[in-house]
Formats: structure tokens, sequence, C-alpha cells
């Protein structure tokens, strides 16, 4: 891809958008999407459940702050311009933890603060569920794209990127 002129990076490239000072990657596995952002200049904290895969992160680039911590309560004690959840997080999630996750990742957002998720449709957590999700956490929807290059969004598509805001911004 990056030899034929695409940017492998669709992600950040996405985030990148908001110009975010600071970001949290929330369920950020071996660290992809964060060191991308880091590298472009921004304050970047990954969090993940997974050890092995933090492990990796850390390997990659010790310079960042990798938290191992659930994303139900980890509790990081500041707040970001961007939370994205980039790579299906949500549907990795622990079922019927989604509205405790998308809540608490909601606490970590700055009053301007976006929150950024994109994962694949078709099973047991959908659109409708992710918005009422949102919507109890004080998170409007302000944008949604069938994919991380802004693809225009059509019902019944297989993936969805979605901005929500924090209701008071």
């Amino acid at each position: 891809m990056e030899a034929a002129g695409v940017s492998i990076h669709g992600e950040a490239d996405f985030i990148g958008r908001f110009e975010p000072g600071s970001v949290l990657d929330a369920g950020c596995g071996t660290g992809r999407v964060a060191i991308e952002l880091a590298r472009r200049g921004v304050d970047v904290v990954g969090v993940d459940l997974d050890p092995p895969m933090l492990d990796q992160a850390r390997a990659k680039a010790p310079e960042l702050a990798w938290v191992d911590g659930d994303l139900r309560t980890v509790d990081l004690g500041r707040r970001f311009d961007v939370v994205a959840l980039p790579g299906n997080v949500m549907i990795f999630l622990a079922t019927d933890t989604e509205a405790d996750v998308v809540a608490n990742l909601a606490r970590h957002l700055e009053p301007e603060g976006v929150l950024v998720a994109g994962f694949q449709l078709g099973g047991r957590y959908d659109l409708h569920h992710y918005d009422a999700d949102c919507a109890a956490a004080g998170l409007t929807l302000v944008e949604r794209y069938a994919t991380w290059d802004g693809a225009p969004w059509r019902p019944g598509g297989d993936y969805a990127v979605s901005v929500h805001r924090t209701s008071n911004a």
C-alpha cells in the first residue's frame, strides 16, 4: 500500500483532522496508531488490558506512556482532546461492558473533545447500541463514515467510523 502511495496510517490520518494536542489510544494493542500519532508530535497515552501486546508497544516505543488497564475502570487522572478506539475495540470488549467503557472514556475527554471509534458491524454490538451508550455518557454524534479515509456512511454498511463530541461543547 505504502509503495502505491496509499497511507498505511488511515486511523492516525483521520484522528489528525482534529488537530489534537493529546490523544488517549484506548485499546492500543501493540501501539501502531499511538506510535504514529506521537511521531506527528501528539502527546499520546496508550491503554490496553493485554500485557503481551503492551510489551510489544513498549519495545517499539519505550518513551511513550503505556498503561495496563481495563477501559471500564482506568483513571488516568487527566483529559484528552481525542479518545480513539481504532482497531475494532468496541466489538472485542466483554459482553455488556460497552456502556461502562464509553462512560469511562467520556470522562477522559476535554470539554471540546471527541470520541472516535471505528468497528465492524453485523455482530452483537451495533450502531444503535453504541449511539445510545454515547448519548447516556453525554456524547452527541457529529460525524459518521464508512471508512477511516472518510468514505460516506450509508446505512447497511459493514463498518463505521463514528465521531461523538461532548454534549456541552
